[in-house]
């Protein structure tokens, strides 16, 4: 059950990420409007995971909180069916992410737990989400090509009321013994430099995705891309994701996870500048998608891994919610406001992306410099 709950989480994610900029521009929104909408709805992320995780942690029903907020993400989203003005549609969005971003925290906590006792692979577990993400984004490409644009937000509502249902059939693993809760002051352990060197070089890496999640899709609709072939290109990264998840593992018991994360981020970095500057090209833009093996798959299962092993067990919740919080909260919420002050319709597409590429770049130069001498999770 952890499987489909990890298939339908990600796959609402394969609807809202690559189509919302479609559904907004269906709307009559600007590129201004869209990135400052996206920011707004990000900008939840920054105090959502806290709240909840920290409720999580103290209560010890982890399960409780993750069900709880996959209900009231499902209330929230309805009311997007009688929204039309922008301050209405910022505010419904707003609050299903407020709501939504108890999931994956508490998912994550789950599912470490589990895999530690049953001795399971994680990435055997997650790679479903990719699987799901690659399915939805898929469809609702297909879908695009014969209906409205209103298309994701009916796809999304019916992915979240199945995804509140699984997750009623998981369960809560066993409390970890008091052995493995060595107590101890949760802002000291956060203060420790490679929990604050993960954390700045993660949150610029998610600043660099705010032109990617918010105009990719619209970018490729400029360049002549129809919506099967967008879906199919963004299916392409999951894929490459999919693949990268099997032996992330492997590679994490080899590398260090700081040297694991710098080199994503110069892959990142040139992925931004390629599908910038070159996004004419087919075999470019289909190169930059395989990238999202690293960009996103390594990267992600680097973080999870370090953030497991980084904190003590009865931290995990807040230590996921502070990654998710900050990284995908402010970085991402920071990425989306810039790159769509930049974009202006599809005319600063190089611009953009370059700025997508430099953050990138700083993020990797961030562990190029400091992992070193202070990086010591493996």
């Amino acid at each position: 059950m952890l499987c489909l709950t990890y298939l339908l989480y990600f796959g609402q994610l394969g609807v809202l990420v690559p189509y919302l900029g479609i559904f907004l521009d269906g709307r009559g929104y600007s590129s201004e409007q869209i990135g400052e909408l996206f920011a707004i709805i990000t900008l939840a992320r920054i105090v959502g995971p806290s709240l909840w995780a920290t409720i999580a942690d103290k209560s010890g029903k982890t399960l409780g909180v993750l069900q709880l907020g996959c209900v009231l993400t499902v209330i929230s989203f309805a009311t997007i069916f009688w929204q039309n003005t922008f301050w209405g549609l910022a505010l419904s969005f707003g609050m299903m992410m407020m709501f939504w971003t108890a999931v994956l925290p508490q998912l994550e906590v789950i599912t470490m737990q589990s895999v530690k006792s049953a001795g399971s692979n994680y990435g055997t577990i997650r790679l479903w989400g990719s699987i799901g993400f690659i399915l939805l984004t898929v469809s609702v490409g297909q879908a695009l090509d014969f209906f409205t644009t209103d298309v994701p937000i009916y796809a999304s509502m019916i992915t979240l009321t199945a995804l509140m249902i699984s997750t009623l059939f998981l369960s809560q693993p066993d409390k970890l013994n008091a052995s493995e809760e060595q107590r101890g002051d949760f802002f000291k352990v956060v203060k420790h430099p490679a929990f604050v060197i993960f954390i700045i070089s993660a949150t610029l890496l998610q600043v660099s995705f705010g032109t990617y999640y918010g105009f990719f899709t619209l970018y490729l609709r400029d360049l002549g891309y129809s919506g099967q072939q967008t879906g199919l290109l963004i299916a392409l990264g999951v894929v490459a994701e999919v693949v990268i998840f099997i032996y992330a593992q492997k590679l994490l018991n080899r590398y260090s996870v700081g040297s694991l994360l710098a080199v994503c981020g110069v892959l990142t970095a040139l992925r931004w500048y390629a599908l910038g500057g070159w996004g004419s090209s087919d075999i470019v833009v289909i190169g930059s998608q395989l990238l999202h093996a690293f960009s996103f798959g390594l990267t992600h299962a680097a973080s999870v891994h370090f953030i497991h092993h980084h904190l003590p067990a009865h931290f995990h919740s807040r230590g996921q919610a502070i990654y998710i919080g900050i990284a995908f909260g402010l970085g991402g919420a920071s990425g989306n406001y810039v790159s769509g002050q930049i974009w202006q319709q599809g005319l600063n597409a190089y611009e953009a992306f370059t700025f997508s590429a430099v953050m990138a770049l700083l993020s990797a130069l961030v562990f190029a410099i400091f992992s070193y001498k202070k990086w010591h999770s493996k």
